[in-house]
């Protein structure tokens, strides 16, 4: 029961970062599935990807039904993020895990700071 509420309140956090964000629920997820369910690095990222589909198609559902969505700039740029999430997904594999914890705190860090100065 203990490991289902914490399932439960990550999958809040997560989808509410993921619907207020248009994105972000995967820089929360990860480092919170981390500390909270111990769980490792690459499981983690992996995971976090697996759980953002369904709050994305969602958050979509609502984007789409706001006016908020552009089709034509959303398909060209799929078309690099399908290539991007292979080739990521090929380089998570062959990466050492304190290497993504690095390079995960490193765009975090800039995504940060990018958010604060503009």
């Amino acid at each position: 029961m203990k490991d289902f509420l914490k399932c439960a309140f990550l999958g809040l956090i997560t989808g509410i970062c993921n619907g207020l964000f248009g994105s972000g629920g995967g820089s929360v997820f990860v480092p919170l599935s981390q500390k909270m369910l111990n769980l490792e690095t690459k499981k983690s990222h992996a995971t976090a990807i697996f759980i953002i589909l369904p709050l994305t198609l969602i958050s979509l559902f609502f984007y789409t039904k706001s006016g908020y969505f552009n089709f034509k700039i959303t398909l060209l740029a799929s078309v690099g993020g399908i290539i991007g999430g292979f080739l990521g997904a090929k380089l998570l594999k062959k990466l050492k895990s304190k290497y993504v914890k690095k390079v995960f705190g490193i765009f975090m860090i800039i995504a940060a700071v990018r958010m604060v100065i503009k």
